[in-house]
């Protein structure tokens, strides 16, 4: 099967976009980790419908016009990992959770290790967001784009939603 990437610029660093039969199966780090996501060989693709749909969400995303992303998603991993990914989609824009809350979610409480340790291999980071994922103390924890990217895009997410809160308020007042 034919894998394509795409790089686009980010406000947390240059992102690769990688799909395979027209489903998102990863976005990858300027500082990528090797290995942390397994692909095989991918080529340039520049002009691939797929990934110029993620990359249009992505800047929505950004700029502050998309909360959720509707795109067709691959995820390449154990069983549990899959089910720690999918978690990961309906944590809400804006809004953190912690490792023992996604635990919980997926009907094992006691795999919270477990549980980070499939957090840092999400493959999908951004789209399945693992930045949403803090330690039980509120501390922000290991992420694979660096703490100051998953710092990035938590201000960003929230000073989103305090804007709308105050536009809200001022169109009632």
């Amino acid at each position: 099967m034919n894998t394509v990437r795409k790089t686009m610029p980010s406000p947390v660093g240059a992102l690769t976009l990688v799909a395979r039969a027209s489903k998102l199966v990863a976005i990858l780090w300027e500082n990528e980790r090797p290995g942390r996501v397994l692909l095989g060989p991918t080529h340039e693709a520049s002009d691939d419908p797929t990934l110029l749909e993620v990359e249009r969400q992505l800047e929505e995303y950004f700029s502050g016009q998309r909360y959720r992303f509707d795109l067709q998603l691959d995820f390449d991993g154990t069983e549990f990992q899959k089910k720690v990914w999918t978690a990961l989609l309906d944590i809400p824009y804006g809004e953190t959770c912690s490792y023992a809350d996604i635990a919980m979610r997926i009907g094992n409480a006691t795999a919270v290790r477990a549980v980070g340790a499939a957090n840092g291999r999400n493959p999908i980071s951004i789209i399945a967001p693992c930045h949403r994922v803090i330690g039980s103390s509120g501390a922000l924890t290991g992420y694979a784009g660096g703490l100051e990217a998953k710092q990035t895009l938590l201000t960003l997410e929230r000073a989103r939603i305090v804007t709308q809160a105050q536009t809200k308020l001022a169109l009632v007042a």
